[in-house]
């Protein structure tokens, strides 16, 4: 029986791997709290940067750079939590699946974000757990509940999905349950929601212009109430999750 070699000090290895065995954030850098991301038990990590020294205060800072293997998104934890809460792993590779198996599991997707929307919930930036999430994590979190893994942010949803349209014109013919809804301005998709049928989609919002939480709007209906009418008007296009994501490193 091969032992299960734990995540500490002495067993911190530059590029090794790792399974988590808690809930655990991810933070924007070592410095900073602020929360850019979660990640749920038995995700895996690798990790690339040391911990840092800083020689003013001549204390070690807690944190550790890490890549999420599922989808490559690299953020910090403290190292703290990790010690003793991650069991090393010695390869990782992305799933496969295809667009047919995808197709199949949109119902239980939909169901998972229905069940997320009936637990109190609040809008929280960074949030992937739940029951509080930010509008990619609600997305990335009910596909993956499925084993289907997308990026994390809007805009790198937006780049994965296979392009369903750039305008909102003739686009409610085109819709199927699953498709992905994107907002934002010109310049870059700040938001997204997960197609249910015939226009409504659920989607995590903030407190302003938003729900702070998670709801159901309308993209086509007539007399769409204040918050659907603003997201209408940021439309930036729609788009379809074909495959799951691949990274670059397994």
């Amino acid at each position: 029986m091969t032992l299960e070699v734990l995540l500490t000090k002495a067993s911190f290895v530059l590029g090794s791997l790792w399974k988590l065995r808690i809930n655990i954030d991810g933070l924007k850098n070592e410095s900073s709290d602020e929360l850019v991301t979660q990640a749920s038990i038995g995700r895996s990590f690798q990790l690339i940067d040391y911990l840092k020294f800083n020689f003013k205060n001549k204390e070690i800072i807690d944190r550790v750079k890490v890549r999420l293997l599922e989808d490559d998104y690299i953020c910090w934890f403290r190292f703290s939590e990790l010690i003793h809460q991650a069991s090393k792993i010695e390869s990782w590779e992305s799933e496969f699946c295809t667009e047919d198996i995808i197709i199949s599991k949109i119902p239980r997707i939909l169901s998972w974000a229905k069940a997320a929307k009936k637990i109190k919930n609040e809008y929280l930036w960074g949030g992937t757990i739940g029951p509080n999430f930010d509008c990619s994590g609600l997305v990335q979190s009910a596909f993956a509940s499925s084993g289907i893994w997308i990026p994390r942010d809007a805009y790198q949803q937006e780049k994965f999905c296979k392009n369903l349209a750039l305008d909102i014109e003739n686009l409610e013919k085109k819709l199927i349950p699953g498709d992905l809804l994107f907002f934002g301005s010109s310049e870059k998709c700040t938001h997204v929601g997960l197609h249910i049928e015939n226009g409504f989609y659920i989607h995590s919002s903030g407190l302003t212009d938003g729900h702070n939480g998670i709801e159901i709007d309308g993209l086509f209906q007539p007399n769409l109430g204040r918050i659907a009418s603003f997201y209408r008007s940021k439309f930036r296009s729609a788009g379809r999750v074909i495959s799951c994501y691949q990274s670059e490193n397994s």
